[in-house]
């Protein structure tokens, strides 16, 4: 990812892209200047060409990822018209693609002491557990059970995201998948 000086100019995405990087790989603590810069090889006055200060980089990190998440709540909107447990295991692919399942536990952790990171991952939690919740109804749960299930299935996600260690990052596979989505479905 690094450049050589002067050699190319960078634009926000870069910086964003930087960002992320850095935010899964190191965490929200290493979001800095230098780190960042040293990341792309150029100096602090590239970053100042796109944003005034360190604060506005974040702020735009997390504007940035909150549009990323809207774009997969799109797709999990546009499975309405899929049967419930396609839908199921086709939602849970989009939130272990391994992109997904990174920088989500790097943005979880910097919720817990920002704010706006905070208040950009209770959005996306908030429509992705609807569509979970939508899932159970239309497979025949009353409106509670319907619920219940998505805040537990949505509990086991987090959980997985936080306790992987595996060499696949614990994120399930295709058959897991299957398998989670039809026990959870039982009466």
């Amino acid at each position: 990812m690094a450049r050589a000086r002067g050699a190319v100019q960078l634009t926000v995405e870069d910086w964003l892209q930087a960002g992320y990087t850095v935010l899964a790989e190191e965490g929200f603590r290493a979001l800095k200047i230098d780190v960042l810069c040293t990341r792309l090889g150029v100096t602090k006055g590239s970053f100042y060409h796109h944003f005034q200060d360190i604060a506005a980089f974040k702020n735009a990190l997390v504007d940035s990822w909150g549009q990323w998440s809207d774009v997969d709540h799109q797709r999990m909107d546009a499975l309405a018209d899929t049967p419930p447990r396609e839908r199921l295991i086709a939602m849970m692919g989009l939130l272990v693609s391994p992109r997904h399942w990174t920088l989500e536990r790097a943005m979880r952790e910097w919720a817990r002491s920002d704010p706006r990171a905070a208040a950009s991952v209770r959005a996306s939690d908030k429509h992705a557990r609807r569509a979970v919740r939508r899932a159970f109804a239309d497979h025949g749960f009353d409106p509670e059970t319907a619920a219940r299930r998505a805040e537990w299935t949505f509990a086991l996600g987090i959980g997985a995201l936080h306790l992987s260690t595996s060499a696949r990052g614990g994120r399930p596979s295709p058959p897991e998948r299957e398998e989670l989505v039809d026990f959870l479905l039982r009466p």
